[in-house]
């Protein structure tokens, strides 16, 4: 159970619509609550002090964490759930993790060594590493930021930090803590991410000790010693971390090393190619409560029949609507250079100092996605996530000093990019994390470099006879069952939610909302007349248009009669009629460049695909392509150049991939595989795998027929439709 304070005089019983349980903490901003949400589980509701809901430079840095917190890589991120305004003073809402501060556990248990002083040290510089690469400087770091939870050290606290270019002084105030700032932050000069290798030094002393380094005793006193004096290493004892310790002490931040070099060394490694730092930090936007449709029993069908099987564990799921993933938008990564190699101790060479533009950072946003959307992935940091997984740490920023409220994964997406951008192309990671996802016995394995991840799904419920929504509080949180939606989709920046409810309007249309995650505003957008229906199905990559199918039931079939193209700023919708009757089976996909849309028609063992402009004029078609295993949804490679079937006259498990321009074969293969489902990257696909072990997986393919990774794992009786979403760091 949580550890909390009870609620004192003059607190609020609610606060953002959450009911609050007790008090975490209070840091100098506010008061850190702790709150259940609208499914049962913990959060954190930070609360800006009312004296200093008047003073703009307050507000602004308490809500700058926020936006600083969606910057950095998503496996250091808080999961921000949330943000609003109550009694004039903002709050945000975070996910919960209880552990207590390095400083605390010293304190109380005394100072670490050995084995667990080293891993905590490996763990906090792997959390600056990926901070740094997103652009960001943290400012604070000291053992009160750097909370112990049960499964690594968590560094917390973004209320001062700032983009690379930012400065501070102390005429004033204090921004920082002194016993542990460098001389540079103290003098006011411009402050870079060797700044926080100076504190991270100064707290693994403090580890060590149990004392601050430069003291904790007046102001002037400490300074001083900052400036002109070295603090006692005897209790760092002889070694790398002595080594890197004393480097990153050093007065001047040239010659101090970079969190990737300090990383090596305590791995005894060389430092690491400039080209294997280039992965940037993620996406994902916070999010807000869902959207309720009105009360009364649904009307409408769940989405009309699928396009194919339903996009679900291949163990038998019934006939349902299929909700197939959309792929993200590609967008670039950020550069990153790694600066000298490490020097032996020995040596007096100077640690270059590594120059890292600050990352393109997307508005804040709330909104929960749900179900059907595919929202924007991970991003990763290659190096550095994988010490993070050798040092078996997961990194978070907290809300507060005093809390522990935490996101395993969340992050902000980076401004879209055109389709014809250049993909980009990495490795797969050979492993993820292990965790457990509601709805079942239900393992997802991530890995922050991956090139996808999953942002919702559904699972058959098979005695209410229904399919169940689950999707992530925010495009990295944890997942929420949301079962009052027949569809809903996060737009590939994670800003704006598209959600299709159960019933038509008053005036018999069908229609859908799309919420805007920042400001919370909703707009209605009326599709087509009862008894007809509008299913969602994808986004564009670029985020500015929705496709949704035109459904129209005849007898106990449901068939397509055409789709509608929503345009998403000017908040319309054109709805198209198809006169091909050869298409009606099968639901309208994106064409490789979001233009038009695509359908398969002839041969039902061997299709031909067809192209459709945006008037829904035929305009090619290509012949023999084989079967969809997963519909007309997510055939296309991430850049459009390429696409996927089951070659023909072939199984389940024979590839064929095509060139989209001309219709010839580039490749094909045989796997495993039991479903191909869509790209993982331009080199490689994911699919399902169902008869090598006793559970059934998703894994990815690469073009040699060889499964390389696991990413999801279900029991073989549950009827699964999961939707993953194209990472938009992996592009250039």
């Amino acid at each position: 159970m949580a550890s909390f304070a009870p609620l004192r005089p003059g607190d609020p019983q609610r606060l953002g619509g959450l009911e609050l349980l007790g008090r975490l903490g209070e840091g100098g901003q506010g008061v850190v609550y702790l709150a259940k949400d609208h499914a049962g589980q913990h959060v954190a509701v930070k609360w800006l002090r009312p004296d200093l809901s008047g003073d703009q430079v307050s507000v602004e840095r308490f809500l700058r964490e926020v936006q600083v917190a969606q910057r950095v890589a998503p496996f250091c991120t808080a999961a921000v759930l949330g943000t609003g305004v109550e009694q004039d003073r903002p709050y945000i809402v975070s996910e919960f993790i209880e552990g207590p501060s390095l400083q605390r556990v010293v304190q109380e248990e005394g100072p670490r060594a050995g084995s667990v002083l080293h891993r905590l040290a490996i763990g906090t510089a792997t959390a600056l590493a990926a901070i740094h690469q997103a652009g960001i400087v943290h400012r604070d770091f000291k053992p009160a930021n750097v909370i112990i939870g049960a499964d690594g050290p968590r560094v917390i606290d973004f209320g001062i930090a700032r983009a690379l270019n930012a400065t501070s002084t102390i005429s004033s105030m204090v921004v920082g803590t002194p016993s542990y700032m460098p001389p540079e932050q103290i003098m006011g000069h411009t402050v870079g991410p060797a700044a926080d290798m100076f504190s991270w030094a100064s707290a693994m002393v403090f580890a060590a000790s149990g004392r601050a380094p430069f003291g904790s005793d007046t102001m002037p006193a400490v300074i001083n010693r900052v400036l002109n004096q070295q603090p006692d290493l005897s209790a760092l004892g002889e070694g790398p971390l002595r080594d890197v310790v004393v480097a990153c002490l050093s007065k001047d931040p040239a010659q101090r090393p970079t969190a990737e070099q300090v990383i090596m060394r305590l791995l005894h490694q060389p430092a690491p190619n400039p080209g294997m730092l280039a992965q940037g930090a993620a996406e994902a936007a916070p999010a807000q409560p869902p959207y309720r449709h009105p009360a009364g029993p649904p009307s409408g069908p769940h989405g009309g029949p699928s396009s194919g099987p339903p996009f679900a564990s291949p163990s038998g799921a019934p006939s349902a609507p299929m909700h197939t993933p959309m792929q993200g938008p590609m967008s670039g990564n950020v550069p990153y250079a790694t600066g000298a190699q490490f020097p032996q101790p020995q040596q007096q060479a100077a640690w270059q100092q590594p120059t890292i533009p600050p990352y393109a950072q997307g508005p804040y946003t709330q909104t929960r996605p749900r179900k059907s959307g595919r929202a924007p992935l991970i991003a990763g940091v290659t190096v550095a996530v994988a010490l993070l997984l050798l040092a078996g740490v997961i990194v978070v920023i907290q809300l507060d000093k005093a809390a522990t409220t935490v996101a395993v994964d969340t992050g902000t997406p980076e401004p879209q990019r055109s389709r014809t951008s250049k993909t980009a192309q990495a490795s797969v990671p050979a492993t993820g994390n292990r965790r457990s996802i509601p709805g079942g016995e239900i393992y997802l394995y991530e890995n922050p470099a991956d090139a996808i991840v999953l942002t919702s799904y559904e699972v058959f419920d098979k005695p209410k006879d229904d399919w169940i929504d689950y999707a992530r509080n925010s495009l990295r949180g944890t997942f929420t069952k949301l079962s009052g939606n027949w569809e809903s989709m996060v737009s590939p920046d994670g800003k704006l939610l598209a959600t299709r409810g159960r019933s038509y309007s008053s005036d018999d249309y069908d229609f859908i909302v799309i919420s805007d995650r920042t400001s919370g505003e909703r707009t209605t957008i009326k599709t087509v007349k009862e008894p007809l229906i509008s299913s969602i199905r994808s986004w564009s990559k670029d985020g500015s248009k929705i496709l949704l199918n035109v459904e129209k039931k005849s007898g106990s079939k449901w068939l397509y009669t055409g789709f509608v193209l929503v345009d998403v700023a000017a908040k319309t919708a054109e709805v198209v009629d198809v006169d091909d009757t050869s298409v009606r089976e099968t639901a309208f996909g994106f064409d490789g460049d979001d233009e038009g849309v695509v359908n398969v028609y002839g041969n039902e063992k061997n299709r031909s695909l067809r192209f459709f402009d945006s008037e829904g004029k035929a305009t090619r078609s290509l012949t023999g392509i084989g079967t969809l295993s997963a519909g007309t949804q997510d055939i296309f490679s991430p850049s459009g150049k390429t696409f996927f079937t089951n070659c023909p006259n072939g199984g389940d498990g024979d590839h064929c991939i095509w060139d989209t321009a001309t219709g010839k074969q580039v490749r094909k293969f045989s796997s495993d595989c039991d479903k191909a489902l869509g790209f993982y990257d331009e080199s490689h696909l994911y699919c399902w795998e169902q008869n090598n072990g006793d559970n059934d997986e998703i894994q990815v393919l690469d073009f040699n027929g060889k499964l390389l990774r696991k990413m999801l794992e279900v029991p073989d009786d549950l009827n699964f439709s999961p939707v993953f979403t194209i990472n938009p760091s992996k592009g250039s």
